[in-house]
């Protein structure tokens, strides 16, 4: 391990790369840039700066100063073949220098990213030790070099890790820096399948359709029901006018109604727009005058956190959900829309400058209330909204909305996965046509094998191949949700949108295959090898294997169509139907 140090106080360059990057949206480093010695990096920081190394490839660099600090480095770019980020469409190519930033918050992003080469190997993968960090990283067509930057107000820590392995590992390495003395305190229900009334309902909320819904999904193993917008309302237009008195318009009875689903076994969940004071609620006559932004097309406002009346109005009118109506948790949506870069000065009776304070202020109070009066209470965040600063504070994290786009699907919530540390992902809301098979109907689960599945169909219309295929995935999911959701996560070639996935358990091994690409079945630490196959090619080839195993194939609705053994390393390929699963087996 190796520490220097530089005291920067003038611009200047440093190894072979001098050329200047054109900057059009992004600030110019206050002070300048000077070098500081790091391993295998061309490093500069403003400030006064630290290099450590912590861990084979992996360096800390701090930078402190007055004002804005920034830490810029560089690697060759060879053997690159996407830069990688927990955003939205944010993963699967190689963007420009002079890209617009990253501008990360408690409330929006994650300051996480990787440059990932041939192999999936990283060639350089960087957190931050703060959430409120502007971030650059992109080509420089000058030299060929990737150049990276994240620049913080007075102090600012990075680790840079450039040790070539799967950039899997390297992400959850990083994602474990960040969850250094923060305990992890997930209910199980939180990795438990759920359904969602969002696409199957929408705003059409009725007692008796949620309880329909409920008792039918817990015959497939929908173990919560989560019940979104429309609740709080009879208006059936959408928007967000009628957000912020939280009155369950549509829900009558509300405390019976909740535990008639408890009676079925299933756990309920409620949604909340959070920031939004409509403007035509009782709640915008009230503290409306605290406008942190007009959402003027949503029907709205955003309500100012940093007001100590706005958090308590707020945490009163969420908290009624567990506290008053038995209630297992929250769905908190659009935190995100509290990320503002125009945000204006704290108004009178503010008792915080920072909206990320305020923000945190205002979650914090929610989490205590609800688990004060249930230890096990759920709080659902959603991306893009997954800074580690807001780990304590959710117990599960869903992927964007990508209504019936299987593929966008696997990339969210995977994205999500290498970057969300102890926190389960959950997949956006599972909704297909009527007609489909149930052979698609597997694959829109096999997509999100490694996430916590949430499902959003009219179920009482499914028809007996549709129940079939539902049952028997989440019956997978189920079974082993250690391997699937808790085990090394080590998905390939973000370059393509992940056509195979594995992860890696105790003794388990899953491999989900959205092309017709080989499967590794080499190593002696498995003993039971599950191959989800959502491609339409049948032939599955194992390369690698030795040893007998007991193989069992099962189609997409669960039926066996393959029982038998085979010798691992004399098996060429393996039919396994789209939508159906391969098990093999070593005593």
């Amino acid at each position: 391990m190796t520490e220097s140090t530089s005291d920067t106080t003038s611009t200047a360059t440093a190894g072979t790369s001098t050329a200047e990057v054109w900057e059009p949206h992004a600030p110019t480093a206050a002070g300048g840039l000077r070098p500081l010695y790091a391993e295998g990096l061309d490093l500069r920081v403003s400030g006064t700066g630290t290099a450590q190394g912590v861990a084979d490839g992996v360096v800390e660099v701090t930078a402190e100063g007055a004002g804005e600090v920034r830490i810029e480095w560089r690697v060759p770019c060879v053997d690159a073949t996407a830069l990688w980020t927990p955003e939205p469409r944010g993963t699967g190519w190689l963007p420009a220098a002079w890209s617009a930033p990253r501008r990360t918050s408690l409330a929006n992003g994650a300051p996480i990213a990787a440059l990932v080469g041939t192999g999936d190997v990283a060639l350089c993968a960087f957190a931050a030790g703060r959430p409120d960090v502007l971030a650059g990283a992109g080509v420089v067509e000058e030299t060929g070099e990737f150049r990276f930057w994240a620049q913080a107000t007075d102090r600012l820590t990075v680790r840079i890790d450039t040790s070539r392995r799967h950039f899997g590992r390297a992400l959850a390495d990083l994602a474990a820096w960040w969850g250094e003395g923060r305990t992890a305190d997930i209910p199980e229900a939180a990795r438990r399948p759920a359904y969602s009334t969002w696409y199957s309902m929408h705003q059409d909320i009725t007692p008796k359709g949620v309880e329909t819904q409920a008792a039918l999904g817990k015959e497939l193993g929908l173990d919560v029901i989560i019940v979104d917008d429309g609740w709080m309302t009879a208006d059936r237009t959408r928007g967000y006018a009628h957000c912020g008195d939280w009155e369950p318009v549509s829900l009558p009875d509300t405390a019976a109604h909740v535990q008639r689903v408890h009676d079925l076994g299933v756990r309920y969940m409620l949604w909340y727009a959070l920031p939004f004071i409509g403007k035509d609620s009782a709640a915008y006559r009230q503290i409306g005058h605290h406008v942190l932004a007009d959402a003027a097309h949503m029907g709205a406002i955003v309500a100012d956190p940093r007001q100590p009346e706005v958090r308590a109005f707020l945490t009163d009118r969420l908290a009624r959900a567990v506290e008053e109506w038995g209630m297992d948790g929250l769905k908190v949506d659009f935190v995100d829309w509290f990320a503002r870069v125009d945000a204006p000065p704290a108004g009178p009776g503010a008792d915080c400058e920072s909206v990320d304070e305020g923000v945190e202020r205002l979650l914090a109070e929610i989490r205590r209330r609800i688990t004060a009066a249930d230890p096990e209470a759920m709080i659902e965040h959603r991306q893009p909204y997954v800074s580690p600063g807001l780990w304590p504070y959710a117990t599960m994290i869903r992927a964007t909305d990508c209504p019936l786009s299987p593929q966008e699907n696997r990339q969210r919530t995977i994205d999500v996965r290498l970057a969300a540390g102890p926190v389960p992902v959950h997949a956006d809301m599972l909704m297909w046509h009527r007609g489909e098979p149930a052979e698609q109907v597997a694959c829109h689960l096999i997509n999100v094998l490694f996430s916590v599945p949430q499902v959003s169909v009219d179920l009482a219309t499914q028809t007996e191949a549709q129940r079939e295929a539902i049952a028997f995935w989440l019956g997978v999911f189920r079974e082993h949700t250690a391997t699937l959701q808790l085990g090394e996560l080590l998905p390939a070639r973000p370059d393509l949108g992940y056509p195979m996935v594995t992860a890696r358990g105790t003794g388990t091994v899953a491999v989900a295959r959205y092309a017709a690409l080989p499967v590794d079945a080499s190593g002696d630490d498995w003993r039971t090898l599950l191959v989800a196959n959502a491609d339409a090619d049948p032939d599955v080839r194992l390369t690698g294997g030795r040893g007998q195993a007991a193989v069992t194939v099962q189609d997409a609705r669960g039926r066996i169509v393959r029982q038998g053994e085979v010798e691992l390393d004399r098996a060429d390929t393996i039919a396994v139907p789209r939508g159906g699963l391969l098990t093999l087996r070593r005593a």
